[in-house]
């Protein structure tokens, strides 16, 4: 009752003509923004924050909420329509998503986008708001034993995001983690895999790999079958420009999935909507009916990862408020702005300044209706990109990538990188190597690392560690679970088989 009471007061706060406006605003420019590919919610962030230098504190603050909301509803939008992630939780919607636009069905992709986003927003939200403390002290039992272990559960992932060669899956996998490894040693300060070049001891930009392998590459596979020169087919009327109620119904589950899969991962401090968007799919893949679909189009497919990918927001919220950790990069310039204003946020902000800390969570909910009060009537706006011929349409997602990696920073070297990422995402397609399983082992890969060498640091060396500890124990169990799924189901096949006859 006290937690209701003191919402209420919260709404008080949010509803505030003044507020609503800041909201509003933010909502609006974290979508704009958060279009742009290579920029992502911690980049759009970083990039609008003086617009709320010398605002009062709490509009300020409500106004940075509905720009990382907005941010990470904007990134579903080039990742659908023009197979360009624009942060590393969208690349996960590639794979369904563009397909499904190649089918016709780009807007209803997006709408799927914008009501899993929203269904798991407010799940986060909700749960943020009714069990952020007790949540919060469940994530300070996770230390590096407990984040190796997450880690390679979702690289176990590899499983159903390899396709219908494990090998094929494991060799991607394998040179994700190698790309990762390429930099600078956060624990000695040696160089490694730089090959004399200064320019690569900062490491290799996500967005460099992944607008190469999916962006680059999908529109060089696209002229090498000789796609014809005519738009991607869009329905004329804006009803079938929307989900159908069967499309919806097929993803009510894919909405949970990514509503409570989400959450969870987004609380632990350090693991990231990007770890979240790839369990959430790899979970649907693996209980669904049909899952050799998966990476053709499926419905389910935009909306597991799409819901957790902004249920991980609201589970971010979890431990940057109560305990004052930032879960990420996004989390991080929330709470350098918190401090910036003379807010603490921790157990007690709550009481020191509870205007700020429920009207920031009222607030949330009113950004998450308008985020898709704002997005579905933009669903036909943007879906009339797929109108264009692909002889103009494949030279501008050209453009894109290109501004996108210059934005990396203003090296030359990135666009050479860029190419060359193309390059090797155009062979892996025509080998029949996914690229999504070395994605995915270039995002979990540098964590995996900090994670165990900080474990074998604890234990003096001991590799027990991992496995003494019980949630660790179990996570890795489930993982090796996974790995061994499909021999296991082969072997069950065979022996029905041979039963049967």
């Amino acid at each position: 009752m006290d937690t209701l009471l003191a919402l209420g007061q919260g709404f008080g706060v949010a509803l505030q003509p003044v507020n609503i406006f800041w909201c509003l605003v933010g909502c609006f420019l974290g979508t704009i923004v958060g279009i742009l590919p290579g920029l992502g919610p911690a980049a759009t962030i970083a990039l609008l924050l003086p617009l709320t230098f010398g605002m009062e504190p709490t509009g300020g603050i409500i106004m940075l909420a509905g720009i990382y909301f907005g941010a990470k509803y904007g990134g579903s939008t080039t990742s659908i329509l023009l197979n360009i992630p624009g942060e590393a939780s969208s690349v996960v919607t590639c794979l369904d998503g563009y397909q499904r636009a190649r089918k016709g069905r780009g807007g209803a992709a997006l709408g799927i986008a914008a009501i899993a986003s929203f269904i798991a927003g407010t799940f986060g939200i909700v749960a943020l708001t009714l069990l952020a403390p007790p949540i919060a002290a469940f994530a300070l039992r996770f230390s590096s034993p407990e984040y190796f272990a997450l880690m390679v559960l979702g690289l176990s992932l590899v499983v159903v995001l390899g396709g219908s060669s494990l090998i094929k899956a494991l060799l991607s996998l394998l040179v994700g983690l190698w790309l990762t490894s390429i930099g600078t040693d956060l624990f000695t300060s040696q160089s490694r895999f730089t090959f004399g070049s200064s320019f690569l001891l900062g490491g290799i930009d996500f967005m460099i790999i992944a607008v190469g392998l999916f962006a680059i590459a999908g529109v060089m596979e696209s002229i090498r079958a000789g796609e014809e020169t005519k738009p991607l087919p869009v329905p004329d009327r804006l009803r079938e420009l929307m989900p159908s109620w069967a499309e919806l119904k097929a993803c009510r589950f894919a909405f949970l999935n990514g509503s409570v899969v989400g959450f969870i991962v987004g609380v632990l401090p350090g693991a990231g909507s990007s770890i979240a968007s790839f369990i959430s799919y790899g979970v649907e893949k693996a209980v669904s009916r049909h899952p050799e679909k998966f990476g053709t189009g499926v419905p389910e497919g935009v909306a597991a990862p799409e819901g957790a990918n902004n249920a991980d927001s609201g589970g971010a919220m979890v431990p940057l408020l109560t305990l004052g950790i930032p879960g990420g990069g996004s989390t991080a310039i929330l709470l350098s702005a918190l401090v910036v204003w003379g807010v603490k946020p921790g157990p007690l902000m709550m009481t020191e300044s509870p205007e700020i800390f429920w009207g920031l969570i009222a607030s949330l909910y009113l950004g998450s209706v308008m985020l898709l009060v704002m997005n579905l009537p933009m669903v036909p706006l943007f879906a009339q990109i797929l109108r264009i011929p692909v002889y103009v349409l494949f030279p501008m997602i050209f453009g894109l990538a290109l501004v996108g990696g210059f934005g990396v920073s203003d090296n030359p070297v990135n666009l050479m990188l860029l190419a060359g990422f193309g390059l090797l995402g155009y062979v892996m397609v025509l080998f029949g190597f996914p690229p999504a399983p070395l994605i995915l082992g270039f995002v979990l890969g540098d964590a995996m690392e900090r994670a165990v060498r900080q474990s074998l640091t604890m234990s003096m060396g001991d590799p027990t560690i991992l496995v003494e500890r019980p949630l660790s124990a179990v996570m890795l169990a489930l993982a090796l679970l996974v790995l061994l799924s499909p021999i296991l189901s082969r072997l069950l096949r065979r022996r029905g088989a041979a039963v049967a006859s």
